[in-house]
């Protein structure tokens, strides 16, 4: 019965770990997004990691990435930006590559 045990706990432990990953690369996915926007906002250095971090943290509002794509057409185009949700979606799967990209590459 322990080898059963075992056996729990680790895919217990490998899905655990599994969706702390996918975690983070969502997060540095939102965060390069969030950068990606900023430099098309000609927003400064600052404002930039300030922007970025709002993304990161918009994404926290409801489930599904729908959030931050709301946000990012709305402070975009209020920015006087022209741009639309297929637009933000394009650029969310890029930086997805890309995030996920850094991470395999870190390892």
């Amino acid at each position: 019965m322990t080898t059963f045990d075992d056996r729990e706990r680790a895919f217990e432990n490998m899905f655990a770990n599994d969706q702390e990953l996918q975690f983070r690369i969502q997060a540095r996915r939102n965060r390069l997004l969030g950068e990606w926007a900023a430099v098309k906002m000609g927003l400064t250095p600052e404002e930039t990691d300030a922007y970025a971090k709002a993304v990161v943290q918009a994404d926290f509002e409801e489930a599904g990435d729908e959030d931050v794509i709301r946000k990012l057409v709305g402070d975009m185009t209020s920015a006087g930006i022209d741009i639309d949700e297929p637009g933000v979606r394009a650029a969310l799967d890029e930086q997805a590559v890309v995030a996920r990209r850094m991470f395999i590459e870190a390892q």
